[in-house]
């Protein structure tokens, strides 16, 4: 069975972004040590699950960088592997999905997600959208939380997750730009 990843960037306070939708700290952290975890995460699967904000912004840089001369050749493998994956995209709003392989849903359907992790193929992540996120995770279908912890603390702005959420530590790793990389899975209960 596919494993439903999270990989989210996170302040130690756990917002995934700050007043104003800031993710400057992202960019400030953003080393080589880093973009080889992201090169390899995505090696680990091939869908993308998605909400409409992190799609508009996927779809809006991606597939250009894939052929952009001025984007290192890392980065332009890295957008190849993206704009190949399949994409899962839960919006309201949007009027269609047009980047790549993308199926545009309205409502996550837990039996629907469930008949995907079900299907041959590798891992399903999730970036970014963190009501998506809110959402599977209250239904217990995130398999994994991959979270890249920045050393600041924003003090208000987007939380990742609202509800209480038990989970147990699996692996760690601290990058030279002192992100630290926290694995966890789902505790038993």
């Amino acid at each position: 069975m596919r494993k439903i990843v999270l990989t989210e960037w996170v302040t130690l306070d756990g917002y995934t972004a700050g007043p104003e939708n800031d993710m400057n700290f992202v960019a400030e952290a953003f080393d080589e040590d880093m973009g080889v975890y992201e090169s390899s995460i995505v090696e680990t699967g091939d869908t993308l699950v998605l909400g409409r904000v992190t799609y508009e912004s996927f779809a809006g840089a991606w597939p250009a960088r894939a052929e952009d001369p001025r984007t290192s050749e890392p980065e332009r493998e890295y957008a190849r592997t993206l704009n190949a994956m399949r994409k899962i995209v839960f919006s309201k709003s949007l009027k269609s999905a047009d980047w790549g392989d993308s199926l545009l849903l309205r409502d996550i359907d837990e039996d629907q997600i469930r008949a995907f992790k079900q299907q041959p193929g590798k891992d399903m992540l999730i970036y970014g959208s963190a009501s998506i996120v809110q959402q599977l995770s209250s239904l217990g279908l995130i398999d994994e939380y991959q979270l890249l912890v920045h050393p600041l603390f924003h003090g208000g702005g987007k939380k990742l997750l609202e509800d209480k959420t038990n989970l147990k530590l699996v692996s760690t790793r601290q990058f030279k730009s002192g992100v630290l990389l926290l694995t966890y899975q789902p505790r038993e209960s």
